[in-house]
């Protein structure tokens, strides 16, 4: 049986930051062996065949039924089409594992309750670890997923007898994993990127003019051209549910070629919060705004992040900056620039021999000889 719950109650925040997200929670009802995964979208197909097919493939083989909720939550605010379109999908998922796909009757929530009482026992478990753990806060979404990860397996390790017997009765996985994200193709534009449900993605500018396809999993995006992967971007979520205004997923090192060539654009650019990498450069983008004319603030900052791409040092830059406002000062570009330039190699030197010019006419003298 699978299911999703919502994460929220266990106050679990990334880098200071709150964190909303839901776990995909699988379970085996004899033996109470358990998969679970962070899901950084709402419940959806690519959530759900992702993380059962994570979780089959962990547990190395298949059950004969696979049991979920009426799954109307990942079917919301889809037209008719695209409705049955999921179902396929899903009916097609289970066909590829051999298991018969069942659902409990909608709004009868105790026809599951087999997963249900184990996500009380789930969060349980991690609230009593996460206090034991001294914080909440984890320094990225990576080390919570490890964290979460940890704990079920300490909990199916007292399981490992009672699997031994329900092992038995699994099917042999199938040679390769089923589909397992969406598809969509876009088009860069002019502006160095594209928009993929109601958000804004930038790439290498190489890429403008291109059509790309894109494969949306939950927490990523992976492009190809020509049926060649060619980038990996973290996926973005509309806000306000999709609607009004759209998101932004931007890495500043894909414009920051432009940016070079009109500094001044920075002052208006409507995905500018996302262009900074750390909070130090917002920080301090706010001071030069602050302390400098729109233009030389625009100049400096530019002139930093572009510093910070081509020297390969945004770590150490953000921490040189932290020390600057921290007393106070405003940084000096030139000074960074001067400390940061990494030497260049010195050119070799090339040693040519010349040959004497007789040399040829010995060499013309053999080939006639030869000839």
């Amino acid at each position: 049986m699978s299911d999703f719950f919502d994460a929220r109650d266990l106050k679990v925040t990334i880098s200071g930051n709150p964190s909303p997200h839901l776990i995909y929670h699988f379970a085996l009802v004899y033996s109470g062996w358990e998969h679970a995964e962070v899901v950084l979208g709402g419940e959806s197909f690519t959530a759900l065949a992702c993380g059962l097919q994570n979780a089959l493939w962990q547990l190395g083989g298949v059950p004969h039924e696979h049991r979920t909720d009426s799954l109307s939550a990942a079917f919301a605010n889809l037209e008719q089409d695209a409705q049955e379109d999921l179902r396929t999908r899903y009916a097609a998922l289970c066909a590829d594992y051999q298991m018969e796909p069942t659902r409990n009757n909608r709004g009868v929530a105790h026809e599951n309750g087999s997963i249900e009482s184990r996500h009380g026992h789930l969060k349980d478990r991690l609230d009593q670890a996460l206090q034991l753990r001294g914080t909440r806060d984890f320094a990225s979404i990576e080390d919570w997923r490890t964290f979460l990860a940890q704990i079920v397996g300490r909990h199916n390790a007292r399981r490992r007898d009672a699997l031994r017997i329900e092992a038995e009765h699994l099917r042999p996985l199938p040679s390769r994993r089923s589909c397992d994200y969406d598809e969509a193709t876009v088009l860069v534009t002019s502006s160095g990127g594209f928009v993929l449900r109601k958000v804004f993605y930038t790439v290498p500018s190489r890429l403008i003019g291109h059509s790309l396809r894109a494969r949306i999993f939950d927490d990523r995006i992976d492009l190809y051209l020509a049926g060649q992967p060619i980038e990996t971007l973290p996926r973005g979520r509309a806000p306000d549910r999709g609607r009004g205004g759209h998101d932004h997923v931007v890495n500043y090192r894909h414009v920051i070629h432009s940016l070079r060539t009109k500094p001044h654009a920075l002052a208006n650019l409507v995905y500018r919060d996302k262009l900074f990498p750390r909070s130090e450069y917002r920080r301090c983008w706010d001071a030069l705004e602050g302390a400098l004319p729109k233009a030389a603030a625009c100049r400096s900052m530019v002139g930093l992040l572009w510093l910070a791409h081509d020297q390969a040092c945004e770590a150490e830059l953000a921490a040189t900056l932290t020390g600057i406002l921290d007393g106070q000062g405003l940084p000096d570009l030139r000074d960074l620039q001067e400390r940061f330039q990494r030497p260049g190699k010195e050119p070799a030197d090339v040693v040519v021999d010349i040959p004497q010019p007789d040399t040829y006419d010995d060499l013309l003298t053999a080939r006639e000889m030869a000839a």
